[in-house]
């Protein structure tokens, strides 16, 4: 059950980092021909590199689900096979440890629960933590930053995901179930 949980999950990312690919694909080409047209557009750039954290983000946390993501396999190449599931397992958990350290990180950076002790005043609650993440707006855009910084907690709930499933689930020679 929480691999197949897993398994959508990462679906849902991989489709959301393929539309961010496109998205990004999309605003360079706009940026390419408005600066040939002599009128930039300024928004364009840093919506294409949010685009590009958001792909980067859920692509890496899909890749946890499959994989695939970027390892050295020198010394699991060279052990015998009960040793590698072992060294499998080992990074298992270190990355599921990671994962935990992100959700307590963004749970630091978000604050949520005092946020809504403040009832959701955005005044009240940096006049009590001196946290200013929901008031920074983007440089260009205008928009608050919190809203694309949004992309932490999806990727550490879904490493969290795929990690607990790996390390709960059997050893797959290197390899999504």
């Amino acid at each position: 059950m929480l691999h197949q949980l897993s398994a959508f999950w990462a679906r849902l990312e991989i489709w959301g980092a393929a539309i961010m690919a496109v998205l990004v694909t999309l605003l360079i080409l706009l940026n390419v021909v408005t600066r040939t047209a002599g009128s930039a557009l300024f928004w364009v750039d840093e919506l294409a590199i949010y685009a590009m954290v958001w792909m980067t983000f859920l692509g890496a946390s899909a890749a946890l689900h499959y994989r695939s993501s970027v390892s050295i396999t020198v010394l699991a190449d060279a052990v015998p096979e009960r040793i590698k599931r072992l060294i499998v397992k080992s990074v298992d958990c270190v990355v599921f440890l990671f994962s935990l350290a992100m959700l307590w990180l963004c749970w630091r950076w978000f604050l949520p629960l005092e946020l809504a002790t403040a009832g959701f005043e955005i005044q009240a609650f940096q006049g009590k933590t001196f946290n200013f993440i929901y008031a920074e707006p983007t440089s260009t855009l205008g928009f608050p930053k919190y809203l694309f910084w949004l992309v932490m907690w999806l990727f550490a709930l879904g490493a969290t995901l795929h990690s607990t499933a790996n390390l709960l689930g059997k050893y797959a020679k290197g390899r999504s179930r």
